[in-house]
């Protein structure tokens, strides 16, 4: 039995592919089979999570990839941690996945950014999901661009190779990785893959400081 009962569960991948709609579902689909669920995303909702959000388009390169792992360190201390322990299913939108993808995009080497977030807590389940370069791309127009990483035109194809490349990270550090494809599935398809996927009970997540952590090394 791990020292936390919850089950983490992480959710990446690029822009308009359905994250926040399909995290809502599947919170709805876990708590209707009796899981108690606790949904929440990076940047986190603290002050330090608000001023990362508004400075993304203005801060860049380490001193961004800087900023958000502080916030990710303060949502683990303050809002993770206490959740997983009491025994919540905690699904969050956006994590290391996203730092991988978006700080290197942002000219900041892997290794760096796995460094700067060697003490995290690893997800049970990192979920990755993709799309068609194409479909992202004509998604994104019709919704508008949100931050930067928007302007450039080749941006959806980079994004989906670095999740890729992402999601190979996450299995040597040991963590469990499922890769959806939602190019031609509704959220709600997407969101009942990833429920069959969650543990029903008990998590994989470590404590941070215990000798055989489960976290990341650089």
């Amino acid at each position: 039995m791990n020292e936390y009962r919850g089950t983490f569960v992480t959710i990446d991948g690029p822009s308009s592919v359905g994250k926040s709609t399909t995290v809502a579902e599947l919170g709805r689909l876990l708590a209707d089979r009796g899981d108690s669920v606790h949904t929440t995303a990076e940047p986190s909702t603290s002050e330090l999570g608000k001023f990362t959000r508004a400075k993304a388009n203005h801060i860049h390169g380490r001193a961004l990839a800087c900023l958000v792992a502080a916030n990710r360190y303060e949502h683990i201390d303050v809002e993770l941690v206490p959740m997983l322990t009491a025994g919540d299913t905690v699904l969050c939108d956006r994590y290391l996945a996203s730092s991988l993808v978006l700080q290197q995009l942002d000219g900041v080497p892997e290794p760096f950014v796995l460094a700067l977030n060697r003490h995290i807590l690893l997800p049970d389940l990192a979920v990755i999901l993709t799309a068609d370069p194409a479909t992202i791309a004509a998604r994104l127009a019709e919704r508008g661009k949100r931050h930067r990483f928007h302007d450039d035109p080749s941006g959806p194809a980079s994004e989906v190779g670095l999740y890729g490349d992402a999601a190979q990270t996450l299995m040597t550090l040991g963590v469990e990785v499922l890769v959806l494809d939602s190019t031609m599935s509704t959220p709600a398809d997407v969101a009942k893959r990833i429920a069959d996927a969650v543990p029903t009970s008990g998590g994989s997540v470590k404590s941070p400081t215990a000798p055989d952590d489960h976290t990341v090394n650089s």
